[in-house]
């Protein structure tokens, strides 16, 4: 009797999972699975490779904060023709900032990706833009700059950017209101304060105090961004009377 080959079906391996997952995200296959380890491996792990090389995603989000401005750049002279350098310079800011980029990466579901020791309520809200950033290094990286341009025009420009409204977009609400406190010749001041409640993670207070009165306050995991917060609630406030010094400036 001949020998009766027998076939197993196997299952799919962790590696290709991974593989799976990464192409589901950027929409085409990647060339080096490895690369995109790194993309998704949190410091915390504490690894190094061959070369004493830390294995995390830090280098590749420094390399993809850099080339993301240069496509954007790109795509503000190519777009706003007509305008001068202040003008992309405060475009792209607003294209490449923080709050944008964090919100860009988790839609994306970067974060469901991510090896470390840090337990997830502990990131911080800027972990989603600093993977994208360091998905955008290994793009270009693994698959040379024309495709790494062409994931930045598909993930970011194409579905999250509109430049009639990022021209009205404030970038700093303290910022404005400090601006305008000081021309109208009124007193303010933060006042900064713990205020974690029951909550295990560190949470921020903030009041801000105009011409000695608390006109809005606000509660988040930074301080920086209680600031931020109270003074966006501030604007609102305020918002027809620096509009309408604006018209007449």
């Amino acid at each position: 009797m001949g020998r009766i080959k027998r076939f197993f079906w196997k299952a799919p391996s962790k590696d290709t999972d991974f593989g799976n997952s990464v192409q589901s995200i950027l929409g085409f296959p990647p060339k080096d699975t490895q690369l995109y380890e790194r993309v998704f491996t949190h410091r915390s792990i504490d690894k190094i490779d061959d070369k004493g090389v830390r294995i995390n995603y830090e280098r590749l989000e420094f390399l993809g904060d850099s080339v993301l401005s240069t496509v954007v750049s790109s795509y503000l002279f190519e777009n706003l023709p007509t305008k001068d350098e202040g003008y992309l310079t405060l475009m792209r800011s607003k294209i490449v900032r923080r709050d944008f980029l964090n919100e860009i990466g988790k839609g994306l579901g970067l974060q469901k990706l991510l090896r470390s020791n840090v337990i997830q309520q502990h990131y911080g809200e800027d972990i989603h833009g600093n993977l994208l950033e360091a998905l955008i290094g290994a793009v270009l990286v693994d698959l040379g700059y024309d495709t790494c341009v062409n994931f930045i025009q598909t993930k970011v420009i194409d579905p999250h950017v509109n430049l009639d409204a990022l021209e009205n977009k404030v970038l700093s609400y303290k910022a404005l209101l400090m601006n305008w406190f000081q021309r109208n010749k009124m007193t303010y001041n933060y006042e900064l304060f713990d205020d974690t409640g029951n909550e295990s993670q560190k949470h921020h207070g903030a009041r801000l105090y105009v011409n000695g009165k608390v006109v809005s306050k606000a509660r988040e995991t930074s301080k920086k961004r209680a600031v931020e917060k109270a003074s966006q609630r501030a604007y609102y406030m305020y918002q027809d009377q620096i509009n309408g010094s604006m018209l007449n400036h």
